[in-house]
């Protein structure tokens, strides 16, 4: 495998998916049990607060339950041997990356076990239930906290981050992504335009396949700590 110096890799569902996670886009997931207009949109939380909090808790509880698997320990290894810079870009908001060691991590869909104020716009870490009676932490209204995840409609974060790290970047890799969702979808697109190498892997073939330079198709437990220690080799 040729020397790379830049890598930013973008992860998805499939890469939790082995360890547990429920999927939102699979033909059983949650997308196929729950309105996501109900749960995942500003609309459905100004409805009905309680119900979008009480979906998160329960998914928030659920992290308790599982554990990173091998390719996310894979890539946390990665992070620490590689002599040039790794970038790990998830759209995932389970915190599985974090517990696995990677640290150079962003969440561009946001983050279960973290809590914003509409009311003052502040984060907070937060492993527990939330609903409307919390006051934040930093102004102390009641009735504003929300779990800060990014919802259908939204912008998601660090977009700029994310691009600037694309367009320098000579190895792009997507691991776990069903390649439909924008903006994540379009960034082996801005990779490959950048001049990097482009490769898939994935469960099966996305929809993006054909932007992809390489590709290979099987579990994230075998794929990623295989290519991981090509990488590194």
């Amino acid at each position: 495998m040729p020397r790379y110096s830049r890598i930013v890799i973008l992860t998805g569902a499939g890469i939790s998916a082995e360890s547990g996670v429920d999927t939102f886009r699979a033909k059983d997931g949650i997308w196929s049990k729950v309105d996501y207009r109900d749960v995942a949109t500003p609309q459905g939380f100004a409805r009905d607060p309680d119900r979008v909090h009480a979906f998160y808790n329960s998914r928030r509880r659920g992290l308790a339950s599982v554990e990173p698997n091998a390719a996310h320990a894979a890539l946390a290894r990665l992070e620490r041997a590689f002599a040039g810079t790794v970038l790990l870009v998830t759209q995932n908001i389970d915190d599985l990356h974090e517990r696995a060691g990677s640290s150079r991590l962003i969440h561009m869909h946001g983050e279960l076990v973290r809590a914003l104020c509409a009311n003052c716009g502040q984060r907070h870490e937060w492993s527990d239930d939330m609903d409307t009676d919390h006051p934040c932490p930093t102004c102390h209204s009641a009735g504003f906290l929300r779990p800060d995840v990014v919802w259908f409609g939204e912008m998601p974060y660090q977009m700029e981050r994310i691009s600037a790290a694309i367009a320098l970047c000579d190895l792009f890799v997507s691991i776990g992504t069903s390649g439909n969702v924008y903006p994540a979808a379009g960034f082996v697109e801005e990779a490959k335009m950048a001049g990097a190498h482009t490769v898939e892997l994935n469960l099966e073939p996305s929809e993006g396949r054909s932007h992809f330079a390489e590709a290979h198709y099987g579990l994230a437990t075998e794929l990623v700590p295989a290519f991981v220690d090509r990488v590194l080799s």
